[in-house]
């Protein structure tokens, strides 16, 4: 082999058993951020997809390639059988081709399908993305945010669950009376009255100091949601997410221009495209995507 011709890889190759690369694969996969034993300007091909569904019906893609790197990525666990024979006949298109070319194949995947969008097709394209870029990462030997252009910010609040020790200033909770969550197309004043006693007596548990979100899950009629919104707006709700279904743009947009709390969406939003309708009519200010759903990470 003429000396030009010599790489990381085919040293590598050369110099360790199979055995050897497959540990050698499993230490490189262990660190996202190790660089792979290959370089950018190596010739690399995929060589088969797997998929696997735990129990909890996660589903899980794995990608592997002739240099012996994998990766991976998840999909939605919602028909989760589906999304991963679904994510098995994109091996038909992504065998034998160079993985690092990850928004061509995107682009390729979503334009070759008759049927386009829909949950199950952009959770089956989430999955397949993100086990690109994860190979694409390993192949350059950066985390994938360095290959997307960088952080843009070095920190991010969160909200979980408060005790006396976590110092936790931000929480979310659902919408309940005494018995039930809100289902009617128009609730009566008793129910809305203990839906917003229960949302004050929390406030005044935790104070002034933490910020509540309160998620309607979609599953609250208009008629109903805009008399809650309105009801619990004078004990500072940090934000309403999903008031009515998110594919009801328009009158996400409506019930928003009624209140002055940020409105949130997102988890069940596909595609760029989708985002952008809540964009341009103001639906929300406060955008929830879920990358093992929306298409994938770029």
């Amino acid at each position: 082999m003429p000396h030009s011709e010599i790489n990381r890889r085919s040293w590598l190759q050369a110099m360790l058993s199979p055995a050897a690369l497959f540990g050698l694969d499993s230490l490189l996969t262990a660190k996202r951020t190790d660089a792979a034993a290959i370089g950018p300007n190596d010739n690399i091909k995929v060589t088969k997809i797997e998929t696997f569904v735990l129990k909890n019906t996660w589903v899980f893609v794995k990608i592997s390639t002739d240099a012996g790197v994998t990766g991976w990525g998840e999909m939605l666990k919602d028909d989760a059988k589906a999304c991963a024979a679904g994510a098995l006949d994109v091996a038909n298109y992504l065998v034998g081709q160079d993985p690092c070319r990850v928004v061509h194949h995107w682009q390729a995947i979503n334009r070759g399908s008759f049927y386009k969008g829909g949950p199950i097709k952009t959770a089956i394209q989430s999955g397949i993305d993100m086990a690109l870029w994860d190979i694409k990462g390993k192949v350059y030997g950066v985390p994938v945010y360095k290959l997307l252009g960088g952080p843009t910010r070095d920190r991010i609040r969160v909200y979980g669950v408060m005790n006396a020790t976590n110092g936790v200033d931000a929480i979310k909770v659902g919408l309940s009376g005494k018995k039930r969550t809100p289902f009617k197309y128009n609730e009566g004043q008793l129910f809305v009255e203990e839906v917003v006693e229960r949302f004050k007596a929390l406030r005044e548990r935790v104070g002034k100091g933490v910020d509540i979100g309160i998620d309607f899950h979609g599953a609250i009629q208009p008629p109903t949601a805009i008399v809650l919104m309105k009801a619990i707006e004078p004990y500072y709700p940090w934000f309403y997410e999903e008031i009515v279904q998110p594919q009801n743009v328009d009158v996400m947009a409506e019930l928003a221009k009624k209140t002055h709390i940020p409105i949130a969406t997102g988890e069940r939003i596909f595609t760029k495209w989708g985002f952008r309708e809540i964009l341009e009519k103001r639906a929300a200010t406060i955008i929830q995507p879920d990358i093992c759903y929306a298409g994938g990470i770029d």
